[in-house]
């Protein structure tokens, strides 16, 4: 399977949360697939309702993450730190990217500019190559189920 990515991007996360919830200007919803779900529950031994409830129309994702009710945040962002960070969710581990597919079936991976720290020309971030967005790739292709081809 080919894709495509954006050239000249540079990206380091830098902490800030506002991935992991609402804003003033837009409500969020952290998506999970059937697989992510299963991994928070064996993680953290509560139940998928206990964090999530379930969604349709919007395959591969079969449920959205609570929030917090107070904060419009993700239930498991702690004092701006992701309490699951190694078994969080693969819309998580994209962004500031996502995955879709052009009008040829050809898979194109695509910046937010909604995240504050991307950029084309920053000299703190590395730029991300091929490398990077070929396991990206390989990684939505595992949580997915499907041969990277």
């Amino acid at each position: 399977m080919r894709f495509t990515y954006p050239k000249n991007i540079r990206f380091v996360c830098s902490g800030c949360g506002l991935c992991c919830g609402d804003t003033p200007s837009k409500s969020r919803q952290v998506l999970l697939t059937k697989r992510d779900a299963e991994r928070i529950a064996a993680h953290t031994k509560r139940p998928v309702t206990g964090f999530a409830s379930e969604t349709s129309g919007r395959a591969p994702y079969l449920f959205v993450m609570h929030k917090n009710p107070d904060t419009g945040m993700c239930i498991f962002l702690q004092n701006n730190q992701c309490t699951i960070y190694e078994q969080r969710p693969l819309i998580c581990r994209f962004y500031p990217f996502e995955l879709s597919t052009d009008e040829n079936g050809v898979f194109v991976f695509k910046e937010t500019d909604e995240c504050p720290v991307i950029c084309d020309n920053g000299v703190e971030a590395g730029e991300l190559d091929e490398q990077f967005f070929c396991e990206l790739f390989k990684l939505a292709c595992r949580e997915l189920n499907r041969a990277p081809g």
